[in-house]
Parts: C-alpha cells; structure tokens; sequence
C-alpha cells in the first residue's frame, strides 16, 4: 500500500467512526464521580447489605426500584455496604471536594442560598458561604495537573452572590446546571425547569435553555450535556474530570413520565412511585454515560465513583423510624445509619488488565466490601491515582481507598467516622455522632422525644445494625470511652459547637461519670 494511500485510509477511519481518537493520551485516567443527590443504599435494585455471615442481602426494597445499570456497574468494581456521607448535602460536597470531614471545614448544614440557616443555638460563626476561590478543591487540582474539570448538576457549595455559588470559581472549567440552589424547580423541561414560574424561579436550573419546552427531563438534559463535553474532552485528547452531580433524587418528586408505568401496580403511594422514576432516570443516565465512554473508546482508561450524599430521602415514613431506608432506621437529616450510609461503587468502566492505569490501581470485580469508608476519602485516591500532590499544609481527613478497592481489608485504617450537626431546625437537632467499629454514641445536646428524652443513645451495630436497641445505661463503660474518643476528635478537627442561648458559651458534649 502507497504512503498517499495509508494516509487516505486513515483520514477516513477519523471521518467516519464518530467521536474516535486515534491519538488520546492514557497516560493519565479520567475520572467521573457520579453522585446523586439524596438516595440513600437502599434506593436501588443492587443489595448493598450483608448478613451475619458476610453474604449478600437483598430485602424488599431493593425489588421495588429499578437500577440495572447500577447492577453492571456494580459487577464491574466494588460496592461498599458501610460507605457514610454527612446525613445533609452541602457538607457532603464540600467533603469531596476539600477531602475534609465537615467538622473540620465548618460546613456542617445545607446552604440555604439566601438566609444564613445556622439555626437560633448554631455556631454563629459557621461556614455558611461554603467554598470560595482560595481553598484547596479537587477540581483546582485536577486543573492544575492537565484535566479538563467538567461540572454538570447541582452545586449548593455556596449561598446566592457567593464565589462558591458558580463552579467556575472553584476549579471547574465548565459548568452545566450548578448554582446556590439545592434542589430544582422543576424537572420539567415544558415548565423550563421552573424558569417559567415566578414563585419559584430562583431555584431555577439555568444554562439548559435549548431543552426549554420540549418534553426533555431534567436528568436526561443534564446528561446529553455531559456527553457533549466528554467528547469535546476527548477530541482536544485532554483527560477529563467529570462531576457528574444529578439533582435527582431530590424532592420536587416530579414524576419522570419514561417511567412512571414500572410503579403503578406498586402499592405504594404517588410519591412514593415518583421517586422511584427519578431513581431509575438517574440510572438510565448512568448507562447512556457508560456506553458514551465505549463510544468513546476511553472506558477502560476511566475510573467511575458512583455514591449518594446523604441518606434517603424516600417518601415511605418517618425519618426516625424503619421505614424509608428499611431496614435501617432513618432517613436523611436523622443521626441514624439510614441517614449516613450511602451507596458506593468503584468501577474501571471496562476492566482491562492490560491498562497500566488499572494496574496502578486494581479494582475487584463484583466485589463486596464491608470495612467503613466514607466521602472525603475520595480526595486523597483521586489525587494519588492521577499522580497530584495534596498541597503542603491542607488537612486531609480523608485515607486513600487502594486496599478496600481490592475488596480486602486495611489493616491501617481506622474504622471511625464523625458526623457533627450542631445545627436547627431540622429533622435531628444539634447532634454529633460517631462510630468506632461496631459501636455507635449520638450525642444530643439539648435532649427530646427524639432522642429518648437523654443526651445518649448508644448501639453496638454488630449485634444490632438496625439501631433497636439503646444500651447507653447498660454499657456505661463503652458509652464513657466513646464520648471521650468523641470529644478528643471534635477537638483534634476544630470542631465548632451549638452556643447556649443565655450566656452564648459553646455546648460541648457532657462526658458521663
């Protein structure tokens, strides 16, 4: 074959096979994480829980929702069943990005955009204006070290007029949907995702003005415009971070037409069976992102984090109850494990030995693990795996995840986790609660019917994961070395404290005798 011949081979080959790159740099993986605003472990079809014995749980929820493409991600990588996230979102977010715990970045409540919602007994100086220019992010990061950071979805990392309200400001390059707001308008592209509507068009999505009046769902616009920027990304062979940040879950529970006709012989109540669309539209977004990165010809060269930001919010019952989350107990805002665990899958798109990406970091496939993890540990993996040093001087809560994406354990790892909600009003009110392998203490610093009418609730999670049984005047020992171990890692974070309302001096936690 004549050199002019070869060259016109392949001049074809680019014209003709959309969206190939014939000359994308793998030296460096990109990453996606993709994360969904308020579904908790037990809104989906994959079983994330475990029997005494270690082995998969499925229980009745998982058959009314409808994830398959949570199943094929799931059998690509690992799932983790004791993954946690603050029980609200904005100190979620703010913990993936910074990889700090929210008792440390002093975020500790969701961001109303327009009204500081300390609370009348919050810490009067906490960080109500979220992130802002000059703070360690993830994306700045990854901008920093040769990616494209793209932006697509909900924001909240910041209230209305902030820096910390556009991503732009915070090291994304494009942003798609993000603002102050935590939660749409609407999910209605006829009603322009709430920017037809004057009551409620400050919570309106912007930026998707060519979907307005046409049937497109909000979840499926967002997502049409992440492939958008995935190939851009990859035709200019630049790798990409794509935070993928649906607004789905999240109430309005707008009911996603595509799929409402899977839950009318539910049972369940209308709400109920609109969730579940938004469940499986969320779903649907994640498989067209999976067969986009195949298109693409880079999904053995990417690295897919898929998790929830707090606990669910499933409109099935009380959020201190069994009920939303069953069977755990709580829901999102509550202190209790229905509140905090959270799906967590880590998957290569497509598995492939041969990557030298995948070889620096192996993921089991199909693998379960069951060693607690939690949000800010993605910081620290993200960074290490795409070869960024975490600036000098930046406090990092999080670990690196290497070991449990094996699906072994880490013997290194400190099994604790730390969720400080000094704040109301709420579902839970002014609360801190930790765990240390099995046990768990909620400490609550002004007492009520929710919390037994007593500053304590202690569980020992191994014996009773459903949190059933109050044992902190049966174990007056375990309850004294956890508040300790408590109080010792507020203080070690800088941790803020709800004020008492006569002398305005700081509530910390009463150590029992």
């Amino acid at each position: 074959m004549t050199s002019i011949r070869r060259i016109f081979y392949a001049v074809m080959i680019v014209m003709f096979i959309p969206d190939f790159v014939c000359c994308a740099d793998a030296s460096k993986p990109n990453v996606i994480v993709f994360l969904v605003d308020d579904m908790g472990v037990m809104d989906t079809s994959v079983p994330f829980l475990t029997d005494a014995q270690g082995r998969v749980k499925k229980y009745p929820l998982n058959e009314f929702y409808r994830t398959p493409n949570m199943e094929r991600l799931a059998s690509l990588g690992v799932r983790f069943n004791n993954f946690c996230a603050m029980s609200v979102c904005s100190p979620t977010r703010i913990s993936i990005m910074t990889g700090q715990n929210a008792a440390r970045h002093h975020t500790t409540n969701w961001i109303n955009p327009d009204n500081n919602n300390a609370g009348p007994k919050g810490p009067p100086d906490w960080n109500w204006k979220g992130l802002d220019k000059n703070m360690v992010s993830l994306p700045l990061l990854m901008k920093a070290n040769g990616y494209r950071t793209i932006h697509v979805g909900k924001g909240h990392f910041g209230p209305r007029n902030s820096e910390g309200a556009n991503p732009l400001n915070i090291g994304f390059e494009i942003n798609v949907g993000g603002a102050s707001i935590g939660a749409p308008a609407s999910y209605y592209g006829k009603q322009n995702y709430g920017n037809d509507n004057n009551k409620k068009a400050s919570h309106a999505v912007g930026g998707l003005e060519k979907y307005h009046g046409t049937d497109t769902f909000l979840t499926e616009a967002l997502t049409l415009e992440a492939k958008s920027h995935l190939s851009d990304a990859v035709k200019a062979e630049k790798p990409f971070f794509l935070y993928m940040a649906h607004y789905a879950v999240h109430a309005p529970f707008n009911s996603d037409p595509r799929f409402s006709g899977n839950y009318k012989s539910s049972g369940k109540n209308a709400q109920a069976q609109a969730f579940a669309t938004l469940v499986e539209g969320m779903d649907k977004s994640l498989g067209d992102l999976l067969d986009h990165l195949e298109k693409l010809a880079v999904s053995d060269n990417t690295l897919v984090f898929f998790l929830g930001d707090n606990g669910s919010d499933a409109p099935l019952g009380n959020q201190h109850a069994v009920a939303c989350a069953a069977p755990l107990r709580g829901k999102k805002g509550s202190h209790y494990e229905g509140g905090m665990r959270v799906p967590f899958i880590a998957a290569w798109a497509k598995p492939n030995a041969n990557n030298p990406n995948q070889k620096r970091l192996p993921i089991t496939s199909g693998g379960i693990q069951s060693q607690q993890a939690a949000v800010y540990d993605l910081f620290p993996t993200i960074l290490a795996l795409t070869e960024k040093t975490i600036p000098e001087g930046h406090v990092v809560d999080g670990k690196k995840l290497d070991t449990l994406l094996t699906g072994n354990r880490d013997s290194s790892r400190e099994e604790i986790f730390l969720m400080h909600y000094p704040h109301s009003p709420h579902r839970t009110d002014y609360f801190t609660s930790y765990r240390n392998g099995k046990w768990k203490v909620i400490y609550h610093y002004f007492p009520s019917e929710v919390s037994e009418n007593s500053h304590y609730q202690l569980f020992d999670l191994a014996s009773d994961p459903f949190e059933q049984s109050n044992l902190a005047s049966k174990e007056p020992k375990e309850l004294k070395r956890m508040m300790q171990e408590l109080a010792e890692l507020m203080e070690k974070q800088k941790a803020q404290y709800p004020v008492e309302k006569e002398t305005k001096g700081a509530m910390k936690p009463r150590i029992p005798q």
